[in-house]
């Protein structure tokens, strides 16, 4: 379906099933960080529905709830960092790293995405969301995008490995899913 044929209000529509997919996908993860977090719409949704421990981290702290206790009671965390260093967190300490509209949106892309893979654990999983380019976004905001096989080239030269990427959502969203090598002994 074209993108000029798609609500203008086509992302918000899609945000719960999104959430719901993410968290189907990353359900079994007892640690996930999601980088650029936004107002930790997400890190509150993996908290509240898989009682996974979740750090929400962005450059700007504005939109962050003032809530930080998932409804069983347990915590998740929303902090104001550049994602380029993440020293609050251990080498090979998360299971999971998302990053959900916010890959076009950082100024140092591989940088990040070779944090992400320092902080995850043999086999962990990098889950990236984001507009493909000439998406409806792109006509929306008028944001540059990139296309699945950049986001696979920057997965790849961040040292990750078994990447899929596709386009789903009527072609509006790429799905790009790669995973932390488990060392060889």
């Amino acid at each position: 379906m074209a993108a000029k044929n798609l609500a203008e209000n086509f992302y918000e529509k899609i945000k719960p099933r999104l959430h719901r997919r993410i968290g189907r996908e990353l359900g079994l993860a007892r640690c996930v960080l999601d980088l650029g977090c936004g107002s930790c719409e997400l890190v509150k949704y993996l908290a509240d529905t898989y009682h996974q421990q979740v750090t929400g981290v962005d450059v700007s702290s504005g939109s962050f709830p003032r809530r930080r206790r998932s409804r069983d009671g347990g915590r998740f965390r929303c902090i104001r960092r550049n994602a380029t260093t993440l020293r609050f967190a251990a080498d090979e300490s998360v299971d999971a790293v998302v990053m959900v509209w916010a890959l076009h949106e950082m100024d140092r892309p591989k940088s990040i995405l070779t944090e992400a893979r320092r902080v995850l654990r043999p086999g962990g999983e990098a889950l990236v969301i984001d507009f493909p380019r000439g998406s409806l976004a792109q006509k929306l905001w008028g944001e540059d995008y990139y296309r699945p096989d950049e986001i696979k080239q920057l997965l790849t030269e961040a040292g990750l490995t078994n990447i899929r990427v596709r386009l789903i959502e009527q072609g509006q969203v790429i799905w790009a899913k790669a995973f932390r090598g488990v060392a060889r002994q």
